[in-house]
């Protein structure tokens, strides 16, 4: 026997070898992924209902910044339908399609890769104080041994798409409920913040300087709460200067009282 029909031999045993297998493959395959969510199923079901928002999580939208999407049907819900379509062959085209729609729970999907037809589902359930996503795929590959052959390689390619797709949803959904912080505004050094309020530059025990306060008052005094004016014993009681020199009071010395003048006598002559 020639090489050549030696090879045209072996390929043919093979190709026998590989369809008597593909009649034992499952005529169906399910790929399925879950991601558990920090918010409740009422937070998460818009962003899947809505097919609008698919672009924020979609897996390969992450792949390729290019992909093409388009919409028809309703906005949400039932009859709501997208459709992309990429240049990288890895990608292709596809779409899906909400085919029914149970608030807060579930949404079925008709849905078509490449060519490869299949039903889709994600599905919403409570676990802790959030919830958990499921997203799968199920395609009946009949009794072809080709399609069983390509369903069985699903799990490794799609699987990977849908765990890609919901860390994103993940990180979407959570950091849409991120509470803002609050503006912080360009405040100039040492002015306080919120009008009445001492400036965090100030030392302790230290009072800003008011609006309110008397006309003539010292710099950081502030008027008094019934509005009279401040008595200059209660403007000097704070203390001193410690770097000033103490004042010296001037005091005149005791004055001694002078002895009464004495008479002359005049002589007799």
């Amino acid at each position: 026997m020639s090489p050549m029909m030696r090879l045209v031999l072996g390929l043919a045993v093979l190709v026998g070898i590989m369809a008597g297998v593909a009649f034992g493959l499952p005529a169906h395959v399910t790929v399925s992924r879950s991601k558990s969510i920090n918010a409740p199923e009422s937070a998460v079901f818009p962003y899947l209902n809505n097919l609008h928002h698919f672009s924020e999580w979609s897996p390969w939208q992450l792949r390729d910044p290019e992909l093409k999407m388009s919409y028809s049907g309703p906005e949400q819900g039932k009859g709501a339908q997208v459709q992309w379509k990429s240049d990288k062959p890895s990608i292709g085209s596809g779409s899906m399609e909400i085919v029914e729609s149970e608030p807060n729970r579930n949404i079925d999907l008709a849905v078509n890769f490449n060519g490869l037809e299949g039903k889709g589902a994600l599905m919403i359930s409570p676990e802790g104080s959030g919830s958990k996503v499921t997203w799968s795929f199920t395609s009946e590959s009949g009794s072809s041994p080709l399609k069983r052959w390509k369903a069985l390689m699903l799990d490794g390619f799609v699987g990977t798409e849908y765990s890609v797709g919901l860390d994103r949803l993940k990180e979407k959904v959570e950091a849409d409920r991120r509470p803002t912080a609050p503006a912080i505004g360009l405040t100039p050094e040492g002015a306080p913040a919120v009008p009445g309020e001492p400036s965090a530059a100030l030392p302790p025990g230290a009072v800003p300087q008011d609006s309110a306060a008397p006309q003539g008052a010292p710099p950081g005094q502030a008027a008094p709460a019934d509005g009279t004016a401040t008595s200059a014993t209660q403007a000097d009681s704070s203390p001193p200067d410690a770097s000033a020199p103490a004042a010296v009071e001037a005091t005149p010395p005791p004055v001694e009282p002078k002895p009464p003048a004495k008479k002359k006598k005049k002589k007799r002559q």
